[in-house]
Parts: structure tokens; C-alpha cells; sequence
């Protein structure tokens, strides 16, 4: 699948370099097709770095898309160039009238404060509101997640008393719905965090569907609205090495880190990492951009999508497992 990007992006040339066809703006420009319009709201610090993760989540189906970088304008970013910001991104209030096919949120290394001290809070609050009028699907990871139950559904994250921190094991529970067709029974996910949102609080609210969880690291796919916001706990667009790092960057500073669950083999921080989670995470992203994007959004992306024919909550064909 072609990812449609900007020219000098620098993202590209990694990406090329794995052999994912990137698709510069002056190449799609002479296709005469509608590319699949899809925001990424970046707010980690590191957003090269997300970016690439992302692009590269996003590049296994023969979908033409068309990512548009979004950031808030409430929050000063430290840690990505205001150059790299100004050249290769946008604004809420840039892009607000604007309608997309899909939104992604990504997390943000702000979980143990309250969501309304966040600083931009006000604006995510604005964008997930907007979201329900100019966006056909919402996927949101990590902080992005439970501040997008907080937000839509009054469910508050809770303080783990440890760092949920390595790649645990998953059960998927509802097989028939396309978010998680062509998942194994079981399968690894990595995660970083230090709160949760308790599962039983998503379990009583009958507007929610777990699709998937962990036994250790609790929900981790959630559904709702027929697929029109879609809540990931863990960071299925990790790479090999990203908790490694996260891993040697809090010992080097001193922090009270525990070495990550079930990731170097026999526990040894010297072994490479076994990268065990890409399938599952390539098949995610392919079911979203497939059975809730690209199936339901109208052309013009005016009209309101109808994901009814996909996945209805009480669908008799839906068994629980």
C-alpha cells in the first residue's frame, strides 16, 4: 500500500529503506484516485519517532492514504523541533473544518496527572467532540484510550501500584467482529503505563465491548459505536526495541524501573529483544482502515457513515467466547 506523505518527510527514507512504498505528494497527484484520509494527532514528545512507528503500522493494506499530521496548539512541544512542527504538521483549528475517514490519538507520557491538569485538556476536549461529526473512525492508544473513555463514557483511569511495563499475553472475546478478524486465540502485546482503566467499569457499561484482554494487563481492545471509537490500551505500533530503550533510558536516569515482563529472552537485558507482536499488530490496523474506514466512509466524506452492516452489539451471529 502506498502511504502518501509529505516529500522531505523524514520518516520516508527509513521507510523506503524497509522496503514500505511511500508515495511523495507529487507522484499521487497525477492518480486519479480518492485517497483514504487518515489524521494522526501526535502527542508523544518524540514525534519522529511516532511518526514512523505509525507510518509503518499503517502500511500493510492496498489502501491509497493520505496522513495528515495534527498537533494542539495549546502545548509547547520540548522535545521535536519547532522546524519539524512548522514544515510537516498542523494545527486543530488548521484542519477543524476539515472531514477525515479515520483519527488516531496517541498516548502521551502524562498518565499520572488528572486529565483536566493536563494543559491542553480544553483542546482534547474540543477534538474529541469534533471527532463525532468529522471523523468516520477514531482509534485511540494508550493515554489517547482513557482519556477517550474519560471524555465520552466518565470512566477515570486508576494508579497501578507498579509500572505495567513488558508484552503480555491476550484472549480475544468476541471473534466475529471484524476489528479482530484473523486474530489467534492468543496473542502478545507490549505496554507501558502507570494506570488503567478498571476493566469492570468497561464491562458494566453496556455501550462498550471488550474485543480483547490480558489476565495481567487487563482490557486492551475496546469498541464503540459500532466501531466509530476504537480504544487500544497497549501500543501495538511499538517496535522491537522501544521498550528496551524506555527500559536503559530510567536506569541511566535512576528511576525505579522493573526489567520488562516476558521481553528478553531468559530475562537478560543483554539478548535481543524477539519482536513477537508485528502480525497482530499489522492485522489491527488492516481490519480498521478496512471494515470501519474504507467500507463505510462515504466518497465525498460528507453523509453520515453507517457501520451497522459490520458489527451490531446484539447480533446473534456474535458469540462470545
Amino acid at each position: 500500500m502506498p502511504i502518501r506523505v509529505q516529500n522531505d518527510l523524514p520518516a520516508k527514507e527509513i521507510l523506503e529503506h524497509e522496503n514500505i512504498f511511500v508515495m511523495d505528494e507529487n507522484r499521487a497527484e497525477h492518480q486519479e484516485i480518492r485517497p483514504i484520509s487518515i489524521g494522526l494527532l501526535n502527542l508523544m514528545p518524540l514525534k519522529e519517532a511516532t511518526e514512523l512507528d505509525i507510518l509503518r503500522s499503517l502500511s500493510n493494506t492496498p489502501l491509497q492514504i493520505d496522513v495528515t499530521f495534527i498537533t494542539v496548539s495549546s502545548h509547547e512541544s520540548k522535545n521535536t523541533s519547532a522546524n519539524h512542527l512548522n514544515r510537516f504538521y498542523q494545527t486543530f483549528s488548521e484542519i477543524k473544518d476539515r472531514r477525515f475517514d479515520g483519527l488516531i490519538i496517541t498516548g502521551a507520557p502524562i498518565e499520572l496527572h488528572e486529565f483536566e491538569d493536563v494543559d491542553f485538556w480544553a483542546e482534547m476536549c474540543e477534538i474529541m467532540e469534533w471527532t463525532k461529526t468529522n471523523v468516520t473512525s477514531t482509534l485511540h492508544l494508550c493515554w489517547g484510550a482513557q482519556a477517550g473513555l474519560y471524555y465520552h463514557y466518565g470512566i477515570n483511569k486508576i494508579t497501578l501500584p507498579q509500572k505495567l511495563f513488558g508484552v503480555y499475553k491476550h484472549r480475544v472475546l468476541n471473534r466475529k467482529v471484524p476489528l479482530v478478524r484473523g486474530f489467534d486465540d492468543v496473542f502478545v502485546m507490549p505496554h507501558s503505563r502507570h494506570t488503567d482503566v478498571p476493566i469492570e467499569l468497561i464491562r458494566a457499561d453496556k455501550r462498550l465491548t471488550i474485543l480483547a484482554e490480558s489476565r495481567m494487563a487487563g482490557a486492551f481492545l475496546v469498541t464503540a459505536e459500532h466501531g466509530r471509537q476504537i480504544f487500544m490500551m497497549g501500543h501495538p505500533e511499538y517496535d522491537r526495541l522501544t521498550l528496551d530503550k524506555e527500559y536503559k533510558r530510567d536506569l541511566a536516569k535512576g528511576l525505579p524501573i522493573q526489567i520488562p515482563y516476558n521481553y528478553y529472552p531468559d530475562d537478560d537485558p543483554e539478548n535481543k529483544p524477539l519482536l513477537t507482536w508485528r502480525a497482530t499488530a499489522n492485522n489491527i490496523y488492516c481490519n480498521w482502515l478496512n471494515y470501519y474506514v474504507y467500507q463505510v466512509t462515504p466518497y465525498n466524506l460528507y453523509g453520515a457513515p453507517d457501520f451497522s452492516s459490520n458489527f451490531k452489539a446484539n447480533d446473534p451471529d456474535i458469540v462470545i467466547l
